[in-house]
């Protein structure tokens, strides 16, 4: 039998009764949709994570350090020195003061005194404006860089035009330059970025170096850096290596990525069992198939078809049947992702969850229907062909 006439014949004996087909795919759909939506909503979630917490950085090294004596800027730029492997060790500052809002009521803001290149380092990215450089930041300069998420808060509607704008923090005035490009999502309360130098003075950020971060050479062996980083801190402020902490954002999206694929396994695992029912769907229509059309089996095979044709015959009605549930689970569990990113978006007001479909999913989804269908349908097509012609031809 030709090629053409077995797709002709499939397409007659599926459509010869619509309801049935689609009731019988139905498992298929069911459970190619959820793993589709699933899997396209963990990438979707992945790439929201990476861009908000900066994991194209991924050569950044964060460094905790518990010195009785604490940690100065001076302090980093001998460990830089000290460590070739890094391009930049900053850091920052961490205290607190009262902002005024636009109504001139005061709330309590986060200050995070740092330099210039703190930005780089985390991989902070600007929605407006600039970051401050490094002669305003020797100089004392009174400007901040804020949060996009504190804009709201600030000036009553998040779509002021921050910058230039002036904000009062503690007993000064300070000119606004950049806002960050951040999420609610990501947001830590209002947060606003000063130079290191005005925040110690202005702000009363004397408690030393909070945060410590490093940016490693490219090509670093990040697992040996963070070995040698430890080893290294802990002799500089002479510590005990246990009172160092050293941690990199490489190891991190490791971890991320672990964890996000078995996550990903176990959704698959949960939605494998519709695809064995809908499997089972398809092997028991399959059957009842054979069963109606005996007559019409008998009848091919006294006319010269073999055991082969009829095999390939019913086969290519199991994974039609599959693979048409399958492209269909495709279509609605994508759109069910898109559905479920939006309800993310209105439950956790910034956090945009864009799904992403990859073309390896896709085209693991279609060789696992037609996987099943081959698997189910062997059975039923085994059985076609081992009729008998002439009791065929004598069944009613």
């Amino acid at each position: 039998m030709k090629i053409g006439d077995l797709f002709y014949e499939t397409w007659h004996a599926l459509s010869a009764n619509k309801g049935r087909s689609f009731l019988t795919i139905l498992g298929i759909v069911i459970g190619i949709a959820a793993v589709i939506a699933m899997t396209s909503l963990i990438a979707g979630v992945q790439n929201m994570l990476m861009g908000e917490l900066g994991f194209s950085q991924a050569r950044q090294v964060s460094i905790g350090a518990y010195a009785p004596q604490g940690v100065t800027f001076d302090d980093l730029d001998k460990l830089a020195s000290g460590m070739p492997e890094y391009e930049t060790i900053t850091g920052a500052s961490y205290s607190s003061t009262e902002v005024a809002k636009s109504d001139g009521k005061k709330t309590p803001a986060n200050i995070v005194g740092v330099r210039p290149d703190y930005f780089e380092v985390t991989g902070s990215k600007l929605k407006e404006g600039r970051f401050f450089t490094a002669s305003e930041e020797a100089g004392t300069a009174r400007l901040v860089v804020i949060d996009s998420s504190s804009i709201r808060d600030l000036f009553g509607s998040a779509d002021v035009q921050a910058v230039g704008k002036s904000v009062r923090l503690g007993n000064d005035d300070y000119t606004v330059v950049g806002v960050l490009d951040t999420t609610s999502f990501m947001s830590g309360g209002m947060t606003m970025y000063l130079p290191y130098t005005t925040a110690q003075t202005r702000i009363g950020a004397g408690g030393g170096v909070s945060q410590i971060i490093g940016a490693a050479r490219e090509g670093t062996d990040m697992d040996r850096l963070v070995e040698t980083t430890q080893d290294y801190v802990a002799r500089y402020f002479n510590l005990q290596k246990s009172d160092v902490y050293v941690t990199s954002l490489d190891s991190i999206i490791k971890q991320m990525e672990t964890m996000m694929s078995a996550f990903s396994l176990l959704m698959g695992s949960v939605a494998s069992i519709s695809l064995f029912v809908g499997g089972i769907g398809i092997m028991n229509m399959m059957l009842t198939n054979v069963t109606e059309r005996i007559r019409e089996i008998g009848l091919r095979k006294s006319l010269g078809a073999r055991r082969h044709d009829v095999t390939m015959q019913f086969l290519l009605e199991a994974v039609a049947l599959c693979v048409t549930g399958g492209l269909f689970g495709i279509v609605f569990g994508f759109l069910a992702a898109w559905g479920l990113g939006s309800v993310i978006g209105v439950v956790q007001p910034g956090m945009a969850v864009a799904p992403v479909l990859a073309p390896q999913v896709v085209l693991g989804a279609v060789g696992v229907c037609v996987l099943i269908g081959v698997v189910f349908g062997y059975y039923p097509a085994r059985r076609a062909a081992k009729l008998d012609p002439v009791e065929s031809l004598r069944y009613q």
